[in-house]
């Protein structure tokens, strides 16, 4: 289980950094990384993913700390645990934690990866992202050794 709060704080910090870095420095801004592919472009988040619920950050947060409260359960009761399954409980936990860490004190969460086809995400969403399918990976995988 130590993994699982090592790469939480680790994601909340790095997400943390890059965020209050382009914040206090580059707001409103676009930065081209690969022209018309990739920029660096910061954008203040009132809603959830795609903008959804804009201006009800109260609800959001509440929704964040059920989340995040049902998710520690889960991971309290899981039998089978692995090392992946503690790393993309990690990835989760930091994700969800440095965007309601956002809400809570900046009101709007700051997004910055902007691949020009997809809104524009953070390190926190691809982290969700990526242990969210870590995690239903191994349960399919999980399922097809033991089908009973």
């Amino acid at each position: 289980m130590k993994v699982t709060w090592l790469i939480t704080i680790l994601v909340f910090l790095l997400d943390y950094l890059i965020k209050n870095y382009l914040r206090l420095n580059f707001s409103f801004q676009s930065l081209p990384i690969i022209k018309n592919i990739f920029h660096i472009t910061i954008v203040f988040n009132e809603g959830a993913a795609f903008g959804m619920l804009r201006g009800k950050t109260h609800l959001l947060i509440v929704i964040g700390i059920i989340f995040l409260s049902i998710f520690y359960l889960i991971l309290k009761s899981e039998k089978n645990k692995s090392l992946l399954f503690f790393a993309a409980s990690g990835m989760i936990f930091g994700g969800a934690i440095s965007n309601l860490y956002d809400r809570i004190v900046l009101g709007f969460v700051v997004d910055y990866l902007d691949f020009r086809i997809w809104p524009v995400f953070n390190l926190s969403d691809t982290c969700i992202s990526v242990g969210a399918g870590l995690l239903i990976l191994q349960s399919i995988h999980k399922h097809k050794k033991n089908p009973n």
